[in-house]
């Protein structure tokens, strides 16, 4: 800023837009309020169905989120004028003050023109007015008014530079939309890119010259600036994507240039490595020019060495800092796509993935601290990523992999008698025929991290929420391509269900998704040709396309681990009473009532429902045989822990309706109101479990299954009998009714497995 442009300075028009910004950020305070309660959590209690439960309701809550973001940017800016204005008016003042002290030694400031100033002397003494003695000065006071007016243009000219630094980085942070990046002033922001400049800069040294001292500088600072949108911008373009990668493996070669920092900090790799990918996942949600530019570049960098000579691939660098943090879905699927293109051709079409991507030696760096793997496998830290976002990972999965008709493609099936070439998707390329490398841990034990990570990534996919979440009123229902790859899962497991059995660690996971399309499983179960029973389970969405053989082959599977068992029954039973107080509900639209008549519908209701805990039952029969105590009493204290998993979501709202049809752990939520059929249910539940848990001895098979039929009757009747009263039906009946069509589909899933699933039983 030169002197003239400071001194002559007229904030009126900069008053004015701190004026008009404070304004707006006040207006869209109450536009997010309104949008939140009036908009957003009403739409939640509404009776949507069809095309506007799928759609309406989710724009809704994102227009709600807009109104929200756009709040936070307007106050942001607001505080940034705000500082910025006052700082300049105060440099104003301060200049204006020197310049008059100046003029009462008789020294004064010329603007060059150029951006420079002068100091000289006011009125010469021979050219004085006459009786006039100007005040003397010497080179000290010279020196002193420059260096005092060099100091305030300086300070003046950072400050209205780093607030348009800070002004453009947060308008460029959301293309479209508004950027949720929250600041209180100019300073925070501008501190925030500078500290990222500076730690940039010790991650750009070479590793052997990085100190442990600035080691600890880098992750404190990565770490104290977590979640802050403009510090990750700034230093992932900063450092660059090729630093970035250098960076990672320099400090990761234990036995050449990080030798040192691993002798001291070993036990801080993990830290530095979480708080590196949260400010690169940060990063990449920019949509800023200088972003595009990164993801575009580093994605090149993917099939490339980081180093000359022998060095990692980009991706196995880069993989390994996506591990925590949610990525950009547009950046986690050009990379994704790309990776995909490089485990083919370095796997020759896929015949040779456990060669891919190089043996593991001695000497090769150590590239990931977040888990037991090595991190040599980039597919392990990228399907981590995923993990965190739904959308990204439902578009993966659903890629092809390879096209039938690529030349020399491996994958083949026998058709009337003939092997013919198959087109792949990316989940049936990486969950039945990939042959994954071998993952050894610290220890040279083996793990799974890449497979268990790869049902973390399913969960995510199918479910439209982060694996190891609960679905919540604000979760979409499900889409078309979601519904796709869950009957995709289902009829890969039913086909060889070893895929899960062989893979016990991945239970959980897939437990946790059949939990989530328990509408669609019940809707299998019915065998019904002309959808009648479409009514009896509706479902908001899109529908899982799924066959009674496959279902029942599916939960038999499921029902032989504790956690995916626990998952599903507990959510069937939730699912149940739910069904039971919808049905029940005197104010349901004759449109949506499946039959007028109460019994038939609470009979159908608790046959539905016995199929399921029966077929789960079963499975868990086959799991526990010759192992009974053991193995029972882990399967109830499994059911126990499941309390903990979902008390923060069920009787946190009140309302009944399709709303809560899509999802029973959601639904549970709308309609568990304490005294509800939902919460009665699982208060029984969790109680029997815990106390079942602590007992000394396990049933053996013949007793628990007669204990399953019991229980589950037990729990469907108090559900039927809960809803009614709390809907004043008189139905005196109504429990006998659910008992019976309850113990009807328990009994059916033994014929249903016996005839669809005889395979997967053990004689005993």
């Amino acid at each position: 800023m030169d002197l003239s442009a400071l001194r002559h300075a007229n904030f009126s028009k900069l008053d004015d837009a701190v004026e008009e910004w404070r304004l707006v950020a006040k207006n869209l305070e109450i536009l997010a309020k309104d949008a939140e309660d009036g908009l957003h959590k009403t739409s939640l209690k509404a009776n949507w169905s069809g095309e506007n439960r799928q759609i309406t309701k989710e724009f809704i809550g994102k227009t709600a989120g807009e109104f929200q973001d756009a709040h936070t940017q307007a106050t942001s800016i607001h505080n940034i004028l705000k500082d910025t204005t006052g700082e300049l008016k105060s440099y104003h003042r301060q200049l204006n003050e020197a310049l008059g002290r100046g003029l009462k030694k008789n020294l004064t400031v010329m603007d060059t023109g150029d951006g420079g100033f002068t100091v000289t002397m006011n009125v010469h003494p021979d050219r004085a007015a006459k009786g006039h003695t100007p005040p003397e000065h010497d080179a000290s006071d010279v020196t002193a008014l420059r260096d005092e007016i060099q100091g305030i243009l300086s300070k003046a000219t950072e400050s209205d530079n780093s607030a348009r630094k800070v002004l453009v980085a947060l308008a460029d942070q959301s293309r479209l939309g508004f950027s949720d990046a929250k600041y209180s002033d100019r300073d925070s922001a501008a501190d925030a890119m500078r500290d990222a400049e500076e730690l940039a800069a010790l991650a750009k040294q070479k590793p052997e010259d990085l100190s442990p001292e600035e080691f600890d500088r880098l992750n404190a600072g990565l770490k104290e600036h977590a979640g802050d949108p403009l510090f990750a911008e700034t230093f992932a373009t900063t450092l660059g994507p090729k630093g970035v990668l250098e960076f990672w493996s320099g400090v990761n070669d234990r036995l050449g240039t990080g030798e040192h920092l691993f002798r001291a900090r070993e036990d801080r790799f993990d830290d530095l490595q979480k708080n590196l990918s949260l400010t690169l996942a940060g990063a990449t949600q920019s949509d800023s020019p200088a972003m595009a530019d990164w993801q575009t570049k580093m994605i090149a960098l993917g099939d490339k060495p980081v180093r000359d000579g022998y060095s990692p691939l980009g991706f196995q660098v880069m993989s390994n800092l996506m591990r925590a943090g949610d990525f950009d879905d547009s950046f986690l699927t050009r990379y994704g796509t790309s990776l995909m293109e490089t485990e083919r051709s370095r796997s020759y079409n896929g015949d040779y993935a456990e060669r891919a991507w190089g043996g593991r030696t001695h000497w090769d760096p150590w590239l990931n601290h977040m888990g037991e793997d090595s991190g040599d496998d980039p597919l392990t830290g990228y399907l981590k990523a995923l993990s965190n976002s739904p959308d990204a990972a439902t578009s993966f999965f659903n890629q092809e992999f390879i096209n039938k008709n690529e030349e020399n493609n491996p994958f083949e099936k026998e058709v009337d008698g003939k092997k013919v070439s198959v087109s792949l998707s990316n989940f049936e390329y990486l969950f039945e025929e990939r042959d994954w490398p071998p993952e050894y841990g610290p220890e040279d034990d083996k793990v799974h991290i890449g497979k268990n990570n790869l049902a973390l990534a399913l969960e995510a996919a199918t479910t439209g929420h982060p694996a190891g979440e609960m679905p919540t009123l604000d979760t979409p229902v499900h889409n078309a391509e979601q519904a796709r790859l869950f009957e995709a899962i289902t009829a890969s497991i039913s086909e060889d269900p070893e895929r899960l059995t062989g893979r016990d660690y991945m239970s959980d996971s897939i437990g946790q998704i059949a939990s989530e399309y328990l509408p669609d499983l019940n809707r299998a179960m019915t065998d019904d040709d002309d959808k009648d029973t479409d009514r009896l389970f509706p479902i908001a969405g899109d529908a899982a396309k799924v066959n009674h053989m496959d279902a029942t082959r599916l939960l038999f599977t499921l029902g032989q681990n504790p956690e995916a068992y626990s998952a599903v029954e507990v959510g069937q039973k939730i699912y149940m009473g739910n069904l039971m107080e919808y049905h029940l509900n005197p104010d349901l639209p004759e449109a949506l009532r499946y039959s007028r008549d109460p019994q038939f519908v609470v009979e159908q209701v608790a046959k539905g429902s016995g199929e399921v805990s029966g077929t789960l039952a079963q499975g868990r029969a086959e799991e526990v045989a010759g192992k009974a105590e053991e193995k029972d009493k882990a399967y109830e204290a499994s059911v126990a822990q499941r309390k903990a998993v979902i008390s923060g979501v069920v009787g946190t709202a009140a309302g009944v309706g399709a709303s809560f049809i899509a999802s029973p752990v959601a639904g549970a939520a709308v309609s568990g109101v304490v005294g509800g059929a939902t919460s009665v249910i699982l208060e029984g539940i969790f109680a029997d479990a815990e106390g079942k848990a602590k007992e000394e001895a396990g049933l053996v098979m013949g007793e628990h299954w007669e204990s399953g039929k019991d229980n589950n009757s037990k729990y469907t009747e108090l559900a039927a009998e809960t809803a009614a009263r709390n809907y004043r039906l008189d139905l005196p009946d109504v429990g006998e009714w659910a008992r019976d069509g309850a113990r009807e589909g328990f009994t059916d899933s033994g014929v249903n497995v016996h005839e669809m699933a005889a395979d997967l039983k053990t004689d005993i």
